[in-house]
This record gives structure tokens, C-alpha cells and sequence, in this order.
């Protein structure tokens, strides 16, 4: 029997899916083509496998996020160069001057800095809300609203949204629900639950070796095509493009991402248990103490744990430097802000990754000075681990 490539390659599946072991980098900027008239139909509508120009598209940012949006049970997705860019690129397409947004109080700093100082110039106001609270984020409501805007598990509280509730909400007021889910991929999956658009910093857990800057938008493919669209497309007019070396790279790292959400996971439930069991004031949503324990139990999937992140409060910003500073000469992990690290990093928010919002704001969401945001790593003697932090607690007069 004779193999013709040409017409029996795809039926064989010789070569599997990329044809390498891992897909190759593609190192291009541009595309050549045959035909000028496929080149004129590619500025119009997308090709598949067909690539243009890398602003538009890439294979290598294709195959990342194509992997992604399997992943959070979308349509599509598309890849940015930040966490940042993929919120405000995704905002600005769904917003335009006059509009509002309703967002959790409770939200990342860099997130509230763009919300509350960058779109009122643009004409786009935000209601900031407890979105736990129905009747008041009802109220924020009106006519001018497009998007609903939380995270899955809140930066740095740990409270946890009630994604059925909000999408309820947001559909009856014809807005899109917008999750930022960079705390808990693979543990909550939001378009599941009535979520329009899963972003994340790719940068955190997704990647996990704090080796580069990366986001990504997860939605329905009529919003990425938006997104991309060369006369009105957010991203494609601002060119908030992920290098493909970096995306092959985050790619690979996305291969154990399971294995490594498990291990931070268990280890920061040991952790938060430990330490509640001195006496010491947790904020993790495994704890049955938690307020959202049982919220985030009927929201995520099966075998993830409760996330790798917790937060200690120790009441005072000089109590909370020094024991950070006791617990990187015990080599609990390293201070730093970020997170996903195999690593534990820590660090105060107040004067960190939330120092964008104001005190008195700071205040009505409980962010207190003394708290300590943790980035569990993936250490493999936890026991150990809680041993050390607990000899920097006695030092600070915390144990």
C-alpha cells in the first residue's frame, strides 16, 4: 500500500499534534503568502492556521491559548503581554465614555488603580461595592452598566465570589460578568459558572517560576475576534503582545500546573491550621472558620485543595516587618511580592500589591496594616517549614 503525505498525513496522525515532542517557537514577525488575495481576506477575517502579522497573531501565542481556553471551558482565548493588559484591554472593549462599571471593593491594587484613576479620563466611572452583599450591589446597578467586575478568590483577602449569584445579576441588567481568576486556576473554573470573561496574570501560578510577565482573556470567541479586530480591536490597536519565546516557555510550565496547584494547595492548609491553631488570626478559605468555606466547597473542582495563598494578620505594620523579616533568616521563603513561586513569597499589601488604594478604602474592605499575604511554595517538608515560621513568631512575641 502506497502513504501519499499529502492526502494521508492527517488520517495517519504520523506526526501527532504539533508534530514535536513541544510545539516549536515561532520566531517571526511577519508571514509570507502566495497569493496577495489571501493576504487581503486575512485582514478581513481569520484564517485558521493561516498568520499575518504577530500583532494580530503568532502560532506559538495560538497554541498557548488554545491550551487555555480548554483549560477554562471557553470558546476562545487570547494571550497579552500582563495580567494588566488583559484587564484593560478587555474593559476598554467592553466600555466606552459614559459607561460604568460595578467592581468588588475587594480587588487587586493595580486593578482599583485602573478602575478609579485611569477610566474616569476616558469617560468610564466605577461603583465600588461589597459584592457579597446583593442588595447593595443591586443598588450600583443602573442602565450605564456593562460589567460586573471581581475575582474568584480576592487579592488579598481571600474572600471568595459567588459567581452563580453574579451572573444572575449581571444578566438581568444586561451585563457581562467579568472574573479575574489569577489566585485559583484549575480550582474554580468561572465560565462553568455563568462567568463572560476569565482573565488572568499568567505571570502567578499558571507560569510558576517568576521568570516573566504574561495575561490572558478567556471568553467567548466572539470577544477575542472583538479584541483582535483590525479596525476597533482593543488589543489589536494597543499591541499588547506576549512574546513567543514566552509563551512557549509558559506553555511547558502549564503541563504541571496540576501537579504543583495540589502541593501549593496541601501545603498552605497545613500551614493555615498550624497557625490557627496558635491562636493567630488565618485568613484561608479551607478553614472551616473561613466565611466562604463552604462557598468555595460547591465551587471548585475536585482534587485542587483551597489554593496556595493565605493571609496572616498580626494587627500592626511594625509587627508584620519584623516577623517578615525573622521569617526570611528562617528561610520560610523569600519577601517578595508576587506569587505562584515554587517558593513561599510574602509580603505586607497595605504597603505592597494594595498601597494603591487608600487608607480609609483599605479600611472599608479590613485590609489592615499588620497583614501578611503568603504565597505557599512547594515545599516538600511542610512540617519543617512551620517549625521555622514558628521560631520567627516566638522571636516577635507571636508564639
Amino acid at each position: 500500500m502506497s502513504f501519499n503525505p499529502a492526502s494521508d498525513i492527517q488520517d495517519y496522525l504520523v506526526f501527532g499534534e504539533y508534530g514535536e515532542v513541544n510545539p516549536s517557537i515561532n520566531d517571526s514577525s511577519t508571514y509570507t503568502f502566495m497569493s496577495p488575495d489571501t493576504m487581503a481576506e486575512l485582514f478581513e477575517t481569520e484564517i485558521e492556521g493561516c498568520f499575518l502579522y504577530s500583532r494580530h497573531w503568532n502560532p506559538s501565542n495560538k497554541y498557548l491559548s488554545n491550551a487555555l481556553s480548554r483549560m477554562e471551558a471557553s470558546e476562545s482565548a487570547q494571550v497579552m503581554a500582563s495580567g494588566m493588559a488583559a484587564i484593560s484591554n478587555s474593559l476598554l472593549q467592553l466600555c466606552q465614555a459614559g459607561d460604568e462599571i460595578v467592581a468588588s471593593r475587594t480587588i487587586y491594587g493595580g486593578t482599583y488603580a485602573f478602575l478609579k484613576n485611569f477610566l474616569p479620563r476616558l469617560g468610564i466611572t466605577t461603583r465600588f461595592v461589597n459584592i457579597h452583599d446583593q442588595d447593595e450591589l443591586k443598588a450600583a446597578l443602573n442602565d450605564k452598566t456593562r460589567v460586573i467586575y471581581g475575582e474568584s478568590i480576592s487579592n488579598p483577602l481571600l474572600e471568595v465570589a459567588n459567581i452563580p449569584v453574579l451572573s444572575q445579576i449581571a444578566r438581568d441588567h444586561g451585563a457581562k460578568l467579568m472574573i479575574d481568576n489569577t489566585f485559583s486556576p484549575l480550582m474554580i473554573t468561572p465560565i462553568r459558572h455563568g462567568a463572560d470573561i476569565t482573565v488572568h496574570s499568567l505571570t502567578k501560578f499558571i507560569n510558576g517560576t517568576s521568570d516573566c510577565v504574561a495575561g490572558a482573556v478567556c471568553s467567548a470567541k466572539a470577544f477575542t475576534d472583538a479584541l483582535s479586530d483590525v479596525n476597533s480591536g482593543a488589543a489589536m490597536l494597543m499591541g499588547p503582545v506576549l512574546d513567543s519565546f514566552r509563551s512557549a516557555s509558559i506553555l511547558k510550565n502549564l503541563h504541571s500546573l496540576h501537579i504543583r496547584m495540589r502541593q501549593h494547595s496541601h501545603n498552605a492548609l497545613y500551614l493555615a491550621q498550624g497557625l490557627e491553631s496558635m491562636g493567630l488570626k488565618v485568613h484561608y478559605p479551607g478553614l472551616p472558620s473561613h466565611r466562604d468555606h463552604e462557598l468555595l466547597k460547591q465551587l471548585r473542582n475536585p482534587g485542587y485543595g483551597y489554593g496556595g495563598m493565605l493571609v496572616l494578620d498580626v494587627g500592626e505594620a511594625s509587627l508584620a516587618n519584623r516577623l517578615m523579616e525573622r521569617m526570611q533568616q528562617e528561610k520560610v521563603g523569600y519577601l517578595a511580592v508576587s506569587l505562584g513561586f515554587y517558593k513561599t513569597l510574602f509580603s505586607a499589601p497595605g504597603n505592597s500589591t494594595s498601597s494603591e488604594i487608600p487608607p480609609a478604602e483599605r479600611a472599608k474592605m479590613g485590609l489592615s496594616d499588620g497583614m501578611i499575604r503568603m504565597s505557599v511554595g512547594l515545599d516538600h517538608d511542610i512540617e519543617r517549614t512551620l517549625q521555622r515560621l514558628s521560631i520567627g513568631l516566638n522571636d516577635v512575641g507571636l508564639g
